[in-house]
């Protein structure tokens, strides 16, 4: 894009505070900056309208239960599961993606999240231990998983850094391959484009969503097929708890005949803030815990079980073809409150205490309602989720290094 086209777009847009520094800008971030004008994504920015989100009226949805797959289900037909799912990995047929874009703001740290440090008498790192659960399953399927890292911009060099520095971990390097997730531009309250640098639009990665969009567009897809790869298991860095590409749950997804497969746990209390497995409209689903009524939100079933009780921990299996049909579907976008630093009109960063303008983000749980059927299957809370998303108190790095000891793993 020429800086006239630039300038004549933006313009028409109401967005000409973009070029504010344009003059003062070397020629290699002129052409940094044109090109982000470029790729610009204006469908998003249109849904600010007078400085409010557009949100979806909830009240259209109709919600109702989606039975789960649950421990004494899955104990019952184990090793049936484990020997198809085993049967499956033997034959090359599940990759692993794990999502990993995240910084450590939230806990003080200012590399990529994964290579946090969470040991406490040995060196171990998140990254670290969740490369050590795979390996638990290559080693019992008897062959590598292709496993494929999503990063984001920001922590994209430091991420392959660090996995080279310490040498994968001792995972195969052929079958370690890197992404970057695509990125959105956040805009204030007004909805005017923010710039992060004089010569750089503020951006944020554009949600988990769009992970598979992203790996597409990296040229990974020719791989996947490469490979044989029919099934694909994400899921999130922020858990040292994560299975991946489990054995019994790839099974029971297989045997299902399902196009996908959801990880849940029960959830500890009626309004624990987790996403919940549903049907909505009659597809599969998962709802956030603040679209549930009070009265759904406690509803028991005929053994006193909540009806709504199981919540994802982003852990999914997904159906490669049926990923390639729907990745031309537009996904839900979710407008989020954030606090974005700034260049003001003086040129000077602003670091906001408070929010101060909107991110647009997709999320993976939008993809299970484009799947034609799941399987939400339950797994032992404590031998499975310990989310690290702050330094302490709920969900913390305090919280999630005992749930690891009790695992058995040493810190």
């Amino acid at each position: 894009m020429t800086f006239e086209e630039a300038k004549s777009l933006l313009e028409e847009k109401n967005q000409l505070q973009v070029l504010t520094y344009y003059e003062e800008l070397s020629s290699d971030e002129k052409e940094s900056l044109l090109k982000q004008v470029g790729e610009l994504d204006w469908k998003l920015l249109d849904k600010i309208t007078n400085g409010q989100e557009s949100k979806k009226d909830v009240v259209e949805k109709e919600i109702a239960p989606l039975p789960a797959l649950n421990l004494d289900a899955i104990k019952d037909r184990e090793s049936e599961y484990r020997a198809a799912g085993l049967e499956a990995l033997s034959e090359g047929k599940c990759a692993a993606v794990l999502l990993a874009g995240g910084m450590g703001t939230r806990l003080g740290f200012d590399g990529p999240k994964g290579t946090l440090p969470i040991g406490e008498e040995r060196e171990l790192y998140l990254f670290e231990q969740l490369v050590e659960n795979l390996k638990v399953v290559v080693s019992q399927a008897g062959r590598s998983i292709p496993f494929y890292i999503m990063t984001s911009e920001k922590n994209d060099a430091s991420t392959r850094t660090f996995f080279e520095e310490h040498n994968y971990f001792g995972y195969s390097r052929e079958d370690v391959h890197f992404f970057i997730q695509e990125m959105a531009a956040a805009v204030d309250y007004k909805g005017k484009l923010l710039m992060e640098e004089k010569g750089r639009l503020a951006t944020s990665p554009n949600g988990n969503g769009g992970w598979f969009s992203s790996l597409a567009k990296a040229g990974l897809l020719e791989d996947l097929h490469k490979r044989g790869v029919e099934w694909i298991n994400i899921f999130g860095v922020d858990n040292p708890l994560q299975k991946m590409c489990d054995p019994v749950f790839l099974g029971a997804t297989i045997l299902s005949g399902c196009q996908s497969g959801s990880k849940v746990v029960r959830k500890n209390d009626p309004h624990e803030k987790m996403g919940v497995v549903c049907r909505e409209n009659g597809q599969p689903s998962v709802i956030e815990y603040y679209e549930l009524s009070e009265e759904m939100a406690n509803a028991k079933d005929s053994n006193g079980i909540l009806t709504y009780g199981f919540g994802v921990i982003l852990n999914y299996l997904f159906r490669v073809d049926r990923l390639e049909e729907i990745m031309g579907n537009d996904l839900p976008v979710h407008i989020v409150e954030k606090k974005i630093p700034y260049i003001d009109e003086n040129g000077c960063l602003i670091k906001p205490e408070k929010e101060n303008g909107y991110k647009f983000e997709t999320l993976v749980v939008d993809m299970v309602r484009l799947m034609d059927d799941t399987v939400p299957f339950e797994v032992v809370r404590e031998e499975e989720f310990a989310p690290i998303k702050n330094l302490h108190g709920v969900d913390s790095l305090d919280s999630s290094r005992e749930l690891m000891k009790k695992a058995g793993i040493r810190l």
